[in-house]
């Protein structure tokens, strides 16, 4: 079942019907026939086009385009757009098919009334994975949304792209290639900042970024944001990581209120994990500690544990920077 939170408008009493019986299986906001008349649809639409990730309109095609139209921006933010026709024969996937999951919602709503789902998109119709289909599917980050439109297109036109995992997690999807040598165009799955100028070699190439870094970080009292920022960022640089594959920045209990580290998870757009003094003593004698460290807060070490605690490779050790220690690790 998708998980989405859908604001449904009706203009019929069969739509409200269908509207009521989705409501058992998804979170909704319904405006039913009469609310929706008392409203109006453009009202509505303006008022829950941003804070919904589907709108389902039951009413006709027409209806819907004339109410989204005016707030529509772009594929990578648009919530997805469900069209259900007023005797619910048919689903129609309207808007943002791929990124925002309108085919594949259109596929399971239509599953729960018993309609036709509707998809237009050549790529589903060709039973090929588009790349930022993939992207979404598998928490990947889409580098460039026009180098995908692209790679979309050499698929459709039966062009070899090649799919390359540089973690090799995943198998080929259907509709590519293995090899680069022979391929037009390529999708590269890495959490790396630039890929090696052999696997590009003028061709299209799109990566798709995983994000599975994660950042130990330790600090003094009051650390400087931006020399905690700068010094990360070039940290990052010298390992080929792109900053935008960072997925947490842990650390320990006593610097959970640190305005450095908050801002930092925040620049990074990482979700920040405090550990407790208990959890880091478990495993903080495995590496070189500091006496001052301990008696200041209770542990020897902070970056190293953090890392191993998240369950990371780590790819470096502690990395020291006056008054700031950190230690970056890979999920595998």
């Amino acid at each position: 079942m998708i998980v989405l939170k859908l604001g449904i408008i009706s203009v019929t009493e069969h739509g409200d019907s269908i509207a009521y019986k989705l409501s058992k299986y998804f979170e909704t906001e319904i405006y039913y026939r009469d609310r929706t008349k008392a409203l109006k649809i453009s009202t509505i639409t303006k008022n829950i086009f941003q804070n919904y990730g589907a709108i389902v309109f039951i009413a006709s095609t027409g209806i819907a385009v004339r109410a989204i139209a005016p707030y529509i921006r772009d594929k990578t933010v648009d919530p997805a757009i469900i069209v259900i026709d007023s005797t619910g024969k048919y689903v129609i996937s309207l808007l943002s098919g791929h990124i925002g999951g309108a085919n594949n919602l259109a596929i399971e709503i239509a599953k729960i009334i018993g309609a036709e789902p509707i998809i237009t998109t050549a790529t589903d119709n060709l039973n090929i994975v588009a790349p930022d289909s993939y992207a979404k599917g598998h928490g990947l980050i889409l580098e460039d949304m026009k180098t995908a439109k692209e790679i979309s297109a050499m698929l459709v036109e039966g062009k070899r792209v090649a799919f390359i995992d540089r973690q090799e997690k995943h198998s080929i999807p259907k509709g590519y290639i293995e090899d680069i040598n022979g391929a037009e165009g390529a999708v590269i799955v890495s959490n790396e900042e630039n890929i090696e100028e052999e696997l590009i070699n003028d061709k299209p190439t799109l990566k798709l970024i995983r994000r599975n870094i994660v950042l130990g970080i330790g600090c003094r009292k009051d650390f400087d944001d931006t020399a905690m920022k700068n010094k990360v960022l070039e940290v990052l640089r010298e390992y080929n990581l792109d900053r935008r594959s960072v997925l947490k920045v842990a650390t320990v209990e006593v610097k959970k209120e640190e305005k450095a580290i908050i801002n930092l998870a925040k620049e990074l757009n990482a979700e920040i994990t405090i550990f407790t003094l208990e959890e880091i003593r478990k495993v903080h004698e495995k590496y070189e500690g500091s006496a001052f460290v301990e008696k200041t807060i209770g542990v020897r070490a902070v970056s190293e544990p953090c890392v191993e605690l998240l369950g990371a490779k780590l790819k470096t050790g502690k990395i020291k920077c006056n008054g700031m220690t950190l230690c970056i690790g890979e999920i595998l």
